[in-house]
């Protein structure tokens, strides 16, 4: 009989750090070839969190050799001027992936400027045309934060078949589409939220729980299986200002097989699954 291994980490710095080496790898072999990927990346206003996040993105292209072009404009772009700048986006053989970063000013409509990017090139995976892709099963671009939790569960070894996975959290760029990644690798799967009557009864009979509601401690040790992966998506602040999870990561760590920290579990993964993202778009144009 195997001992049951209580909390170890998983750790997405390192994973990161090796699938951005076969990103790299993978960008020779496609410049060999004569073709360069490239992102463009558009940000509108001064968002500080955004321009932090822009940054990370341009030195991961750059690190890994995909080409990137940065555009930033004032809080007073019209959205008229936003969408003709997709559009000609769309338009450029040189690049394969466009990504206008979130949030945008309150006089742009987000929902025009994400469906206004071709799908073959929506990275992000966000577009109505990509959900529907992810939904039927249809080769398309998965959204980087699902995707890049598939990854960090994938390094456990857990065979995901009949096995049940609980979501917390039903937004449309993270729990929803982590839900249907989960199913296409045949999990069982519940989706909890804010309407749920009591998280923890569902949690409890789970395999592997995804947390992603931005909200602190919503997934404490009393609420976890013995055993059971845990991926934390959150990104909150504690009271000293302290970076942390949605999942009380202390108490949670002591019965969880396995366990994401923040920071240092999901964040870094979202990045390097848009760099694969881009990469594969520039790999099915050549």
């Amino acid at each position: 009989m195997t001992t049951q291994q209580f909390g170890q980490i998983i750790d997405g710095v390192a994973l990161s750090a090796k699938l951005r080496g076969d990103v790299a790898t993978r960008v020779l072999a496609l410049k060999a070839r004569g073709v360069t990927p490239g992102l463009a990346v558009i940000l509108v206003g001064e968002d500080p969190a955004s321009a932090v996040y822009v940054r990370n993105k341009v030195k991961a292209c750059l690190d890994t050799g995909v080409h990137s072009v940065f555009e930033k404009y004032e809080a007073t772009l019209t959205e008229e001027a936003l969408l003709t700048r997709i559009a000609a986006l769309n338009a450029d053989p040189a690049i394969h992936g466009i990504l206008v970063q979130m949030p945008i000013p309150k006089h742009i409509n987000p929902h025009k400027v994400i469906e206004a990017i071709a799908v073959s090139k929506d990275v992000d995976g966000y577009a109505t045309l990509s959900a529907g892709e992810l939904m039927t099963g249809a080769p398309g671009f998965r959204p980087c934060t699902p995707y890049g939790c598939m990854k960090l569960i994938e390094t456990t070894g857990i065979d995901l078949r009949g096995k049940h996975a609980v979501v917390i959290g039903r937004s449309n760029t993270v729990g929803k589409p982590m839900a249907l990644l989960l199913l296409q690798a045949n999990a069982t799967v519940t989706v909890c939220h804010s309407a749920t009557l009591d998280i923890g009864y569902h949690t409890r009979q789970a395999d592997v729980v995804v947390a992603a509601v931005g909200k602190r401690n919503v997934l404490t040790a009393d609420m976890v299986k013995p055993g059971a992966v845990v991926i934390d998506v959150g990104m909150n602040r504690t009271e000293e200002g302290k970076l942390c999870g949605d999942v009380d990561f202390a108490g949670v760590k002591e019965v969880a097989g396995f366990i994401t920290p923040v920071p240092g579990g999901v964040g870094p993964m979202t990045i390097t699954m848009l760099l694969v993202n881009t990469l594969e778009a520039a790999e099915r144009s050549a």
